[in-house]
């Protein structure tokens, strides 16, 4: 009875075995074709500048410019 029962179990383990390897083996080939298109996507991201990022730069560099130009207007008053 024992041995019926450790064959049984073992016939029964054997699916969540190979249930749990072919899981692994489909979440790395999933993996490794997924990571040219990441590493693809990361250059373009990079090397692109989006219109939010555009943005905020360009209001950088309006304010640089105005604080820029109220301190040149302080040193005038200033100095007369």
């Amino acid at each position: 009875m024992r041995a019926f029962s450790t064959c049984l179990l073992g016939l029964l383990l054997s699916g969540c075995v190979a249930s749990m390897a072919g899981s692994a083996v489909t979440g790395l080939a999933g993996t490794a074709v997924r990571a040219p298109f990441k590493v693809g996507s990361k250059a373009i991201d990079v090397g692109t500048t989006s219109q939010d990022e555009a943005d905020r730069n360009l209001g950088r560099k309006i304010r640089k410019q105005r604080k820029r130009e109220e301190r040149e207007r302080r040193e005038a008053s200033q100095a007369d």
